[in-house]
């Protein structure tokens, strides 16, 4: 029972790391500069032309689409999932069970993130094609800019 406690708030962690790094990887809304708005970054760096343009707004928004009903189910999954923390009698292998939908989920937002970027990739020509792979490569190995913490000379 205790490996399996120690697995639990393992998982519990892991979950909540991942949510935090995902919500500062993407950026918060107020926040200038490219991860701002990493459309109009691609765009101006491909210098995309009107028939490009076009077809990159069309995968944009099935993008997401898709990633909102991701994010829905994941937050559900989630939901399930801590549901049951006060419960007295918990059954492992539905906690196994919801952990695991948990995983295939991410598993399922990074596979659409990268047949997004390979979609992306298919309507660009031979030099964008390089340009696009150096941004996903550089935005791959960069991560999230640093943040400011809290602490003794900041006043929020």
């Amino acid at each position: 029972m205790t490996k399996n406690l120690i697995l639990y708030v393992l998982l519990a962690f892991l979950i909540i790391a991942n949510g935090f790094f995902l919500y500062n990887f993407l950026g918060k809304p107020d926040r200038n500069g490219p991860r701002n708005n990493p459309q109009q970054f691609i765009v101006k760096e491909l210098d995309f032309n009107a028939e490009q343009m076009q077809e990159f707004k069309g995968l944009v928004k099935n993008h997401r689409e898709r990633m909102m009903r991701l994010d829905q189910e994941e937050k559900q999954l989630k939901d399930q999932l801590f549901s049951k923390v006060s419960e007295n009698n918990i059954n492992p292998l539905e906690i196994e069970r919801r952990g695991s939908l948990i995983g295939e989920n991410k598993k399922i937002k990074d596979l659409e993130v990268f047949n997004h970027f390979r979609a992306i990739q298919e309507i660009c020509n031979d030099p964008q094609k390089q340009k696009f792979k150096k941004i996903v490569m550089d935005a791959l190995h960069k991560g999230p800019p640093p943040r400011n913490r809290r602490g003794a000379g900041n006043k929020n």
